[in-house]
């Protein structure tokens, strides 16, 4: 998908060239086409032009649940976020905004990795 601005101040546009593996290294788009307007102006860009990179997460529980007596049992469950452990870059900070930044359109903060829990429950 291309998608094109107009720079200030090239006054041409330019495609924004989307980074869809943000673990390369590189920036997620091409910061070179924007730049600070003069203060009190407004940009060319519109709002919400586009979105940072996306999310894809699957969670999955499994439990077990033992009878001890008729009114007594045992539940035993495990469970996994994130199980296939994929690299979360997505929120308002993952991608830096602020054009003063040196890391302007950088990913720069990612969601926690796999999480695991176990837990036991004693139902009376």
């Amino acid at each position: 998908m291309k998608n094109t601005i107009r720079s200030p101040r090239s006054r041409r546009a330019g495609s924004l060239n989307l980074n869809r593996n943000p673990r390369n290294g590189a920036s997620y788009f091409n910061a070179g086409l924007f730049s600070e307007n003069a203060l009190g102006t407004p940009g060319n860009a519109s709002r919400r032009y586009f979105h940072g990179p996306g999310m894809e997460n699957f969670d999955i529980a499994l439990l077990k649940n033992l009878r001890l007596a008729e009114s007594k049992s045992l539940q035993f469950r495990i469970e996994a976020f994130n199980v296939f452990n994929h690299a979360q870059f997505f929120g308002p900070q993952a991608v830096d905004g602020n054009i003063s930044s040196s890391t302007f359109g950088q990913v720069v903060s990612a969601a926690a990795p796999r999480l695991l829990q176990a837990g036991a429950k004693f139902i009376f």
